[in-house]
């Protein structure tokens, strides 16, 4: 007879794996503080910055297209990924983009990463270190400062 734990099993997804513990061990991350990965709420926050920003300028120079709303924010991500490994709302919340390496991020992943940011999907899609596609397409990682 089946009985409701062996139901309820499969919807807690997998278990604890023992390799890994925390986000970013694999990635030899520490678990918390400065170099750890950027978690979920901090990253949510960092985009609704970035994104209430970019909305009142384009109100302002735009008089609120959406299409320009994006062209706003993939050059703000461009520009200040590529050059700081930030943008203003990582920097508000501290944290910002490295590669695996701990170097910066640099021209081309801050390229890529924003093409592919502004797509939705990539950024929405993570692995179990909370690297979205975007990330993981680069060598790149969001962590805490």
């Amino acid at each position: 007879m089946v009985s409701r734990k062996d139901l309820g099993s499969w919807l807690e997804g997998p278990p604890p794996s023992k390799e890994q513990q925390w986000p970013g061990q694999r990635l030899g991350l520490p678990q918390r503080g400065p170099g750890s990965i950027a978690r979920l709420g901090r990253r949510v926050i960092a985009l609704m910055i970035d994104w209430i920003l970019c909305y009142l300028i384009a109100a302002w120079l735009f008089e609120g297209n959406e299409l320009s709303i994006l062209l706003i924010f993939a050059i703000e991500q461009l520009l200040l990924v590529s050059t700081l490994g930030y943008s203003i709302g990582h920097r508000a919340v501290g944290i910002q983009v490295r590669k695996l390496d701990g170097s910066a991020a640099g021209p081309l992943p801050a390229v890529v990463r924003t093409v592919l940011l502004c797509l939705v999907v990539p950024a929405v899609v993570f692995d179990a270190d909370q690297r979205g596609l975007h990330d993981r397409a680069m060598g790149t990682v969001l962590v805490r400062m």
